[in-house]
C-alpha cells in the first residue's frame, strides 16, 4: 500500500515509519521542513515538503503521490499551545481530507484522544458522546477533536484512533520531558482525576493495524485507567523526585477510557498493558 504519513517526525511518527516500511508499505512522509528530509530517508520513507496548514501544498503533495491511504499523526504540542494544536486538528485535517477526496484516497487513519468524552462514571467506551458542552478552556480541545473526527468521517473507510495519554520516548513523560520537570519541581499534585495511558510503541503498532480495521472510532489505551493519586507517586518515585502533595478530586470528565472494543473486535493487545510496568521501562 502507498501511504502518505502526516506527522512522521513526531513521537508516534518516528516509530511508525519503520513499522510501516517493514510491513511492506511505501511511505511518503509529509514534513514542513526540508531539513527533516535526511532523517525521513533514514527511517525508510520518501519525504515531501508540505505544511499541513497550506491547503495548496497539501493538495499538490497528495495529487502527486496518489496514495492508497493517508495516516494523520499531526499535533502541535511542543510549546503546549493548545490553540495551535486545535488549529492543526481543524485546518490541517480539513486540508488532508479534501485532498484525499479529490484524489480518491481509499483509507484515512487519524490520531484522536481518549479524554474527550463527556462526564460520567467509569471508563468511557466509544459509544459515549464527546464532551461538546465543555466550558473553556477545555472547549478549545473538544472543538478541535469534533471538527477533526467529523472531517475524517467524510472518507468512507476511516479509522479514528482515540489514543490514551502518551508516555515513552519523545513525550512529555520521558525523563527529560515537561511532566517530569513539573514533578521534580513539586508543581503537579496527586489529584483524583483518572487517566488512561498509552506507550508510544503501542500507538504506532495500532496505526499500522488500523489500515485493515473497519471504519469507526476505537479507544487505543492500556488496560489500567488510574487516578493521579495512584500513578503520580509511582512516577515520581521512578524519577527520583519528591513525593507529590495530595491534590483535589478530578473533574467529572477525567474518567479514563476502555480498550474493550480494540481487544474484542480487533484482537489488539498492548505491549505495555499497564503504566505500572511501562513507566518503569520507559524511565530506565
Amino acid at each position: 500500500m502507498k501511504i502518505i504519513l502526516a506527522g512522521a517526525t513526531g513521537a508516534v511518527g518516528r516509530l511508525l515509519v519503520p513499522r510501516l516500511a517493514k510491513a511492506g508499505h511505501e511511505v511518503i512522509a509529509m514534513t514542513r521542513s526540508a531539513a527533516s528530509l535526511p532523517a525521513i530517508r533514514e527511517m525508510g520513507a520518501q519525504g515531501v515538503v508540505a505544511d499541513a496548514l497550506d491547503r495548496e501544498a497539501v493538495r499538490a503533495a497528495v495529487a502527486a503521490a496518489r496514495p492508497d491511504a493517508i495516516v494523520h499523526q499531526l499535533t502541535s504540542l511542543a510549546s503546549r499551545n493548545f490553540a495551535d494544536n486545535s488549529r492543526i486538528r481543524i485546518e490541517g485535517t480539513r486540508n488532508l481530507v479534501d485532498a484525499a477526496l479529490e484524489t480518491g484516497v481509499r483509507k484515512f487513519v487519524v490520531q484522536s484522544i481518549a479524554w474527550a468524552y463527556e462526564p460520567g462514571t467509569g471508563p468511557a467506551g466509544e459509544e459515549t458522546p464527546l464532551d461538546v458542552s465543555a466550558p473553556p478552556p477545555r472547549s478549545t480541545t473538544i472543538e478541535g477533536i469534533v471538527a477533526m473526527e467529523r472531517a475524517a468521517a467524510e472518507i468512507p473507510d476511516h479509522v479514528i484512533l482515540r489514543y490514551g495519554m502518551f508516555y515513552g520516548p519523545g513525550t512529555w513523560y520521558e525523563r527529560g520531558g515537561f511532566m517530569a520537570e513539573q514533578v521534580r519541581l513539586g508543581q503537579l499534585p496527586a489529584a483524583g482525576g483518572v487517566t488512561s495511558f498509552l506507550h508510544v510503541e503501542d500507538a504506532a503498532r495500532a496505526a499500522v493495524l488500523a489500515l485493515k480495521w473497519p471504519s469507526g472510532a476505537v479507544n487505543v489505551v492500556d488496560d489500567e485507567p488510574a487516578a493521579g493519586a495512584e500513578w503520580l507517586p509511582e512516577y515520581a518515585r521512578l524519577l527520583g523526585a519528591p513525593a507529590p502533595a495530595a491534590g483535589p478530586d478530578g473533574a467529572p470528565w477525567e474518567r479514563g477510557a476502555s480498550n474493550a472494543k480494540a481487544r474484542r473486535e480487533f484482537g489488539w493487545e498492548p505491549l505495555y498493558p499497564t503504566w505500572r510496568t511501562g513507566f518503569a521501562e520507559a524511565l530506565l
